[in-house]
């Protein structure tokens, strides 16, 4: 067994890492745009919605589908944000550990068995 004493010293500071990019996360806001900006949904990089802009202009009762559609497309574009934010953080607090490159740890942010 190589330097278990030093691998556990890695495993802790990345742990400490972890949670400190997770904390950072919580209060990291993205904002996602659809239709020229006319609708903004604001989520934190959690994915926690925090805010919703709809300009007056794309309001029509006559045909709610393209609000609906709107609203989507902002929450698409935000959740990428918020996803990449995520990867961010986690490839920074993992950096320098000595991990594999694309190695899906089962607290990263693609979903898995854990």
């Amino acid at each position: 067994m190589k330097d278990l004493g030093g691998l556990m010293k890695k495993a802790q500071e990345m742990q400490a890492k972890m949670a400190e990019a997770q904390q950072r996360l919580e209060s990291l806001e993205v904002t996602g745009e659809a239709g020229a900006g006319m609708v903004k949904l604001t989520l934190t990089a959690k994915g926690e919605m925090r805010g919703l802009e709809i300009d007056k202009s794309v309001i029509d009762p006559e045909d709610p589908a393209m609000l609906e559609d709107l609203i989507k497309a902002a929450h698409n574009d935000a959740k990428r944000k918020a996803d990449q934010a995520q990867a961010d953080a986690m490839s920074e607090a993992t950096q320098g550990m000595g991990l594999p490159p694309g190695i899906d740890l089962p607290f990263g942010t693609k979903p898995g068995p854990f």
